[in-house]
């Protein structure tokens, strides 16, 4: 047997990045960029108003002075000629300045009375002119590789990038085996159960950006291996769930070696998921996976999503690990790294008691998988541990307000926050999570006054809700009506995927 990290190697050598392939815009929301991509305009292309009102030159924008309106510009139909001194334009949001302008006066800081306006309040302070160029310039870039999220969408069509580099989605074929499977929705016969692992994988490897393909049950023969091999022809992974080990009745090892296959490895040390193995068969890369339901799981999270990451590019392939301190004792373990089904929540992580590798049930209700390594000694509560989270990177704001049940991790820090003349908006330096930004996600801060308990609800102990802000930073809109300059307590909850 070899450990998990060494089949974690042994797995990457196997596989190859995916050939580039260009799509259009419409289709490439989800898919890896391959190369960089560069703006093919400026945005926005012109200096353009920010708010509705009046274009006018910034030297005359003086309370009580007068102007004459001698033409409109509106968002598609800009004013064509010169604004002279003592004239303005009538202007809306985002339309473009006309020659000779450089401020906008807002339209409820005037009255007008055709063809003349009247400034009525001081105008000094923001021009309310969006800058040429202001958002990005031609030559910006999007760098690559990134897996293309709704916001990168709408920038790469505001970049007038139509059509999009990506790698191509790996082809995986899933191949389930056993005289005991039946389809789900079918009757199964009094030794029989249905299907399951299949549809839980297809749903990880898809949600990666692989093109998964669901084949017929394999039944227990070589023939029937055989001719579920040839349907999956062109796959660049083939994986089999099921008759791995080594049972009279288990032939995908035998089945795959009549066809050539070259083999990686055979086994290894990690529970549950010791049945694995790997190799090569063909053009494709077969990868054997255990029958048992969580076994099957594990090891796709564990070792194909890992894969899949790689054959598309991505720099960062591992899941990534994170710690949490025990809220339970746990026993010594075996020889086998054992990854634990577990809950992570404000107390801690918690093993669940039942380990079976065939209860889906406890695995669907973990949303953690606790690592224990080779022969570790028994652990107190209170002990520092890994783990992998198990959750999706979605995070909604009803969800926000149960947020224990998602969050990856909490760490309590002191910080000092200081008013900035806005009464309960502060921000704070440096705010940043320890996560490579691409795994995680929006990082939500619960800041309350120092000793306070957390209590799990925004505004909790006169504290709040504290949202990131670009390059690092953070700002926070209080629930309390009260400042909290001074020490506080600070809880950084990060889900990631």
């Amino acid at each position: 047997m070899i450990s998990v990290d060494e089949a974690r190697a042994h797995l990457a050598a196997l596989v190859s990045t995916m050939p580039v392939e260009t799509v259009h815009l419409v289709d490439a929301a989800g898919r890896v960029l391959a190369e960089p991509v560069t703006a093919q305009r400026d945005q926005p292309p012109f200096a353009a108003a920010s708010m509705d009102g009046y274009a006018i030159k910034a030297g005359e924008a003086n309370l009580h002075a007068r102007f004459k309106v001698i033409g409109e510009s509106a968002a598609g139909h800009g004013f064509c000629g010169r604004v002279e001194p003592g004239q303005a334009v009538r202007i809306f949001t985002g339309a473009p300045m006309p020659d000779g302008t450089d401020f906008v006066v807002i339209q409820e800081a005037v009255d007008r009375a055709d063809p003349l306006i009247c400034i009525t309040i001081d105008p000094k302070g923001t021009s309310n002119v969006r800058p040429a160029g202001g958002d990005f310039t031609v030559g910006a870039q999007i760098a690559a590789p990134r897996r293309l999220r709704p916001r990168d969408m709408a920038l790469l069509a505001a970049m007038n990038i139509a059509r999009v580099p990506v790698r191509r989605k790996p082809v995986v074929a899933l191949i389930p085996t056993g005289d005991e499977l039946v389809m789900p929705g079918t009757n199964p016969g009094p030794d029989q159960i249905t299907a399951s692992n299949i549809f839980g994988l297809k749903a990880m490897l898809d949600d990666l950006g692989a093109t998964t393909r669901i084949l017929p049950i394999a039944r227990d023969s070589l023939r029937s291996l055989s001719t579920a091999f040839d349907l999956a022809a062109g796959a660049d992974l083939i994986v089999t769930i099921g008759g791995a080990s080594v049972g009279d009745h288990d032939l995908v090892a035998t089945a795959a070696e009549g066809r050539g296959m070259h083999w990686s490895f055979y086994k290894v040390r990690m529970r549950p998921g010791k049945p694995l193995m790997a190799g090569r068969l063909g053009d494709a890369v077969l990868v054997g996976l255990p029958g048992n339901p969580v076994s099957a799981m594990v090891c796709g999270y564990v070792f194909l999503k890992p894969m899949i990451r790689l054959m598309l590019g991505l720099i960062h392939i591992e899941p990534p690990r994170c710690q949490a301190r025990l809220s339970a004792p746990l026993r010594q373990n075996g020889p086998r790294e054992h990854y634990m089904r577990a809950w992570l929540d404000a107390d801690g992580l918690t093993a669940f008691d039942c380990q079976d590798s065939a209860l889906l049930t406890v695995l669907a209700d973990a949303n953690a998988l606790l690592i224990r390594p080779p022969d570790d000694p028994p652990r107190a509560a209170g002990t520092l541990v890994d783990y992998l989270p198990l959750w999706h990177d979605t995070l909604t704001q009803n969800r926000a307000m149960d947020i224990s049940r998602i969050f990856l991790n909490i760490l309590h820090t002191r910080i000092n926050i200081k008013s900035e003349g806005v009464s309960n908006l502060w921000s704070i330096k440096p705010v940043r999570n320890e996560f490579h930004p691409e795994y995680v996600l929006p990082v939500l801060l619960w800041v309350g006054r120092s000793g306070a308990p957390w209590q799990g609800r925004p505004g909790a102990s006169g504290g709040g809700w504290l949202l990131p802000a670009p390059a690092g930073t953070c700002s926070m809109l209080a629930a309390a009506g009260s400042p909290l300059d001074g020490e506080v307590v600070m809880s950084l909850m990060a889900c990631t995927r």
